[in-house]
């Protein structure tokens, strides 16, 4: 028996006990959970710099190495988020609706969990806490496959969470790690129809596109992020500056990450010195259109190609743009439908902005790095979805559920 198969099983077994478990024993759990990371932080520090050091010597990116690094701030972080988790209401069991038929019929919905989720994703640690958090409260079993690049890290952080959630009560075999990190293993877990109710996948475009063809059991697409901001030329400068720079370097690695900056030509002579400076300052490399070459020289020239590219790494695209016509052209043909931003003053341009604009998130003077489920306040997120079906944007609690319907009578039969 291939282990995707054998470990679902086992899932698939705890996903029902774990399904009637009360909220206590549940909050009880991640608070035992959280406690133990922070007090295995050197456990699992030493876990994962195993895996960095094989990242340094096969020459992968900074921001990658990034992305990949645990310290003990971010192990705090990950404890604190399913702290947050645990403070959370447990979405099951609620009453979504409720309404009474003619003939007498109650007919009400009920949050249920989904049952077993598989999380296929890539090298970021903090994503084995966080999804196994927030499937916990949620009710639902989770089998979790990391990348090759952080198999010591997922490793330690699993032993540690789910010796922590056995003790507390929650079913064995509620939390699974796919340690064979060969495609073999992701292909046989995209195919457990019975076994695995939805696979997620969190990562770049070829991992996203991968399980989307080729899984049978259902999957929610998640976040592709070529993530615009948009500077009009109503707008607080010193303020778009500030959200530019930190939209692209608070995080460069990760979805929610800016790629593109669009410019209001009205503005572009005096801004784009500027913000170009700033973000070169942070080690950014800025790639231009040909106006934006002519107001700031030195700037590398952009390709058709770089309004479509997701970097994850320090590179900026810019370009300017004809007023927010233009600006709202660019992003519906070139976004991914995750996170854009708007700066501007001017209240009738940032309605039609949150108006017009097709993505999961869209905000008016704020970062794009809020698209986050911390920052909107779930504890975490099991990833962002770009999709509009089910679930959109953030993924938290509620998100990993589904509704029943429950029937109460007194008798009635249909005629």
């Amino acid at each position: 028996m291939n282990e995707a198969l054998q470990k679902a099983k086992l899932a698939k077994k705890a996903a029902s006990g774990l399904a009637q478990l009360s909220t206590d024993v549940k909050d009880k759990a991640l608070g035992m959970m959280a406690q133990a990371l922070e007090e295995q932080a050197g456990y699992l520090m030493k876990a994962n710099k195993l895996d960095v050091e094989a990242a340094v010597q096969s020459g992968k990116a900074k921001a990658f190495i990034d992305r990949l690094t645990l310290t003990e701030k971010r192990i705090k972080d990950m404890a604190d988020g399913l702290r947050v988790i645990q403070n959370l209401q447990d979405p099951v069991g609620e009453t979504v609706a409720m309404w009474k038929r003619p003939n007498g019929l109650r007919i009400g919905q009920r949050r249920v969990p989904l049952g077993v989720i598989g999380i296929i994703y890539e090298s970021r640690p903090n994503v084995t806490a966080d999804a196994a958090g927030l499937c916990l409260k949620a009710g639902n079993a989770v089998i979790l496959r990391g990348g090759s690049e952080a198999i010591q890290s997922n490793k330690a952080i699993v032993k540690v969470l789910s010796q922590a959630a056995y003790e507390a009560g929650i079913p064995e075999g509620a939390i699974q790690l796919i340690e064979d990190t060969g495609r073999d293993s992701a292909r046989q877990l995209m195919r457990l129809n019975g076994l695995v109710d939805v696979l997620i996948p969190r990562g770049g475009p070829s991992l996203i596109k991968a399980v989307i063809e080729e899984a049978t059991v259902p999957v929610i697409e998640t976040g592709v992020g070529n993530c615009h901001v948009y500077v009009d030329s109503e707008c607080d400068q010193d303020m778009a500056v500030n959200i530019t720079v930190n939209a692209k370097i608070s995080r460069p690695a990760v979805c929610n990450a800016a790629e593109t900056l669009l410019v209001d030509r009205k503005i572009a002579e005096e801004f784009l010195p500027v913000v170009v400076k700033e973000l070169q300052e942070n080690g950014v490399e800025v790639r231009g259109c040909a106006e934006t070459l002519e107001i700031v020289p030195g700037v590398v020239p952009a390709a058709e190609e770089d309004w479509d590219t997701e970097y994850l790494d320090y590179i900026m695209a810019v370009k300017v743009v004809d007023g927010i016509d233009e600006a709202i052209e660019h992003i519906e043909k070139h976004g991914t439908g995750h996170s854009e931003a708007i700066v501007t003053n001017n209240y009738f341009k940032a309605q039609r902005f949150l108006d017009e604009i097709d993505a999961a998130a869209v905000f008016v003077n704020a970062s794009t790095r809020f698209t986050d489920g911390f920052e909107f306040g779930f504890g975490a997120e099991i990833g962002i979805s770009t999709q509009k079906l089910h679930a959109r944007g953030p993924m938290g609690l509620k998100e990993l559920t589904t509704i029943k319907y429950v029937i109460q009578g007194d008798g009635q039969i249909r005629k």
